[in-house]
């Protein structure tokens, strides 16, 4: 692209300010030559007509400012001359000479600096928005236009040495900010949404009158992000709530043959130790604690009302104290499970160790068996002298749950006064909860971790199968021998992987290559031993499929570095269908309020809970006319 990036002037008569009047920008290449240059860019000052500026202090073009990582710095402003020298390189240019330019090089620019005697700033300036820096420094400029806003990709702004007396709040949209200048100006007070400029680094501020309440942050070690947290904590919280997430009806259910109604959630509810500013520096502090937040995540788990619920991140302490108590209150039964490290730590510890919970309503289900499976024992087991199984498969703990459920009456509704022949019939269900590792560095870990899990449900549905088979365990029951007289499965978790992923892959299809890419070249030899194995790929018996496949559902986990799927309800497809599923999140009220990640002040989570309603017909799996016990729980 060879199009100049053009400032038009417009004439201000009857003003002694001079403006800065921007036009189009395109973004792309930009001819660097001298004389191109000074064409591109008109100031237009009192009653002059047209003023043509060179490429001198004035006015300069930037190239691209390659910025470096400054997590490891605590700068209020410029402290000593390594940072000058460092601004004073980011801020130099080069003009590409006739010869570079006829041999074709091209250049891009992504900075902009303007000083001098300027006054007023056109909101057309502001039509820039890739810049990532932006020098307005040592100007005569009393106010920033609103509409600086626009600039969300800047990563550096310079406002020192001009004549600001206040600062827009429209400022702290600008979330990507790591360097805000704001020295020697006329500034008495800072508006408090200054705080959600969570990313920044260094905040230049001497040099004006400001109050000691916030002046004195700047002598405490660390005092740019206690500055940011004490504005953030003190920023008035939004007052619209989270608008209410629709239902999509997807099918009816049938009412020609008797089936199970039974409704589903899934949801990661954010342990409290993982919910810190390090990491949710957007959220205020007071939205932060569990205090705070547990009360959304009640409502929003006992508004969806579900017959099964499935939560992973669940606290130990907070099981025990909250989620079963007070589900209890409401109908439901639970087992509950903390990651495999609590074996190793001593009572106090064990209370802080997250875990996964499955609860079932009572008056729906009866609980036959549970199952647990530590990923890390079973890694240890099937190592057989694997160093990579042993080094990166077994040092993570996540683990999984399996419930196997039974249906009550009250499962049918209003279809069993129909059929009075259902008097007895019940149909078992296996529910899995699973938390998979969440480090995109160890993908082949997350599909190591799914394959062990869907081998363990395998086992425990072709034993419990076997039990209902003609011959088996149970000689009343009505069970023919093949594939969908198997019980059907119900397969929820934070799996941390997107919907393109191996894990999925593995999931929807059945098979995944041993060669996928998720391996990341790994050659685990472990996995040709398996009886799962077959020309190459890694095989399981399951029929699923995803419940919110086909719904305009963008993202489960909505945080500022991270937006996306990996929040899942999957089904035996075979067995079983979708009546309906919740809704997405209204991305559109997101971004009018302006948050940029969860949780936040009105939303209690980083991830948004699944909800699904299935039905469940009645098949030759079930039993009848026996009403078997609630057996004791039984931990594998």
């Amino acid at each position: 692209m060879s199009e100049n990036f053009v400032i038009s002037r417009q004439a201000c008569e009857g003003t002694d300010h001079p403006s800065i009047v921007c036009g189009t920008a395109v973004k792309g290449a930009f001819l660097g030559k001298a004389n191109e240059l000074r064409q591109s860019v008109l100031l237009s000052a009192g009653h002059c007509s047209t003023v043509k500026l060179t490429c001198r202090a004035t006015t300069r073009i930037m190239p691209i400012d390659k910025y470096d990582n400054h997590n490891n710095h605590n700068h209020n402003g410029l402290q000593n001359d390594k940072d000058k020298d460092e601004m004073a390189k980011r801020r130099s240019y080069r003009i590409l000479t006739n010869e570079e330019v006829i041999a074709g090089k091209k250049t891009q620019w992504n900075a902009l600096e303007i000083t001098g005697t300027i006054r007023n700033l056109s909101p057309g300036l502001f039509n820039l928005r890739f810049l990532t820096s932006l020098y307005l420094n040592d100007n005569q400029l009393s106010r920033v236009p609103p509409e600086i806003c626009k600039l969300t990709n800047l990563l550096t702004l310079d406002l020192s040495s001009n004549k600001l007396r206040s600062l827009p709040i429209e400022l702290g949209d600008l979330v990507a900010l790591r360097e805000l200048y704001l020295n020697n100006n006329q500034l008495r007070a800072l508006p408090y949404e200054l705080g959600r400029l969570f990313n920044v680094k260094k905040l230049g501020l001497k040099g004006n009158p400001l109050g000691q309440d916030i002046m004195s942050f700047f002598n405490e070690s660390n005092g740019v992000q206690k500055l940011i947290t004490y504005m953030l904590d003190n920023l008035a919280p939004l007052q619209n709530m989270l608008p209410e997430r629709q239902w999509i009806s997807i099918a009816q259910p049938d009412r020609e043959r008797p089936s199970a109604v039974f409704s589903v959630m899934c949801y990661n509810v954010l342990c409290d130790k993982y919910a810190t500013r390090q990491i949710y520096g957007y959220c205020p502090t007071w939205a932060l604690s569990w205090d705070y937040r547990k009360k959304g995540i009640m409502d929003e788990i006992l508004t969806g009302n579900a017959d099964i619920i499935c939560l992973q991140e669940v606290e130990t302490e907070q099981y025990y104290n909250l989620f079963e108590p007070t589900l209890k209150q409401h109908g439901y039964q639970s087992v509950f499970s903390p990651k495999s490290r609590a074996k190793t730590m001593d009572s106090h510890e064990r209370k802080f160790v997250d875990g996964c919970a499955i609860f079932y309503r009572t008056s729906k289900f009866l609980l036959v068996k549970e199952h647990l499976v530590e990923f890390n024992q079973l890694a240890m087991a099937k190592a057989q002298g694997c160093e990579d199984m042993l080094n990166r498969v077994m040092t993570k703990d996540n683990i999984g749950l399996g419930l196997l459920l039974e249906t009550r009456e009250e499962c049918y509704g209003a279809i069993s006064a129909l059929h009075p022949d259902m008097a007895g019939i019940r149909q078992r269900l296996l529910v899995a909860n699973v938390h998979i590792h969440w480090d995109p560095e160890f993908s082949d870990v997350k599909l190591l971790q799914m394959m062990m899990f869907m081998q363990e449900l395998q086992k425990i549905i072709d034993e419990e199968s076997q039990s209902l088979r003609p011959g088996g365990s149970n000689p009343s029951s009505r069970v023919g021998n093949n594939e969908e007289n198997a019980i059907p499965l119900v397969l929820c978790g934070d799996l941390n992987s997107l919907p393109e992923s191996g894990v999925l892959e593995y999931i929807e299809k059945g098979r995944v290559s041993i060669t996928h890419e998720d391996f990341k070249d790994i050659d685990y030899k472990i996995l040709r031993l398996s009886n799962n194995f077959e020309d190459g790929y890694m095989n399981h018996k399951f029929k699923l499929a995803r419940a919110h496949q086909n719904t305009p559902q963008e993202f489960t986990n909505f945080t500022y570095e991270f937006k996306g799927i990996i929040d899942y309800i999957f089904f035996t497809k075979t067995q079983m269908r979708t009546l309906g599923v919740l809704g997405p999140v209204d991305r559109e009220w997101l971004g009018q309020s302006k948050i940029v990640g969860c949780p936040h002040t009105c939303i209690a989570s980083d991830h948004f809970s699944l909800l699904t309603e299935f039905e469940m017909p009645l098949s030759v799996s079930s039993t009848q006319n026996q009403y078997l016990p609630n057996f004791p729980i039984i931990r594998h």
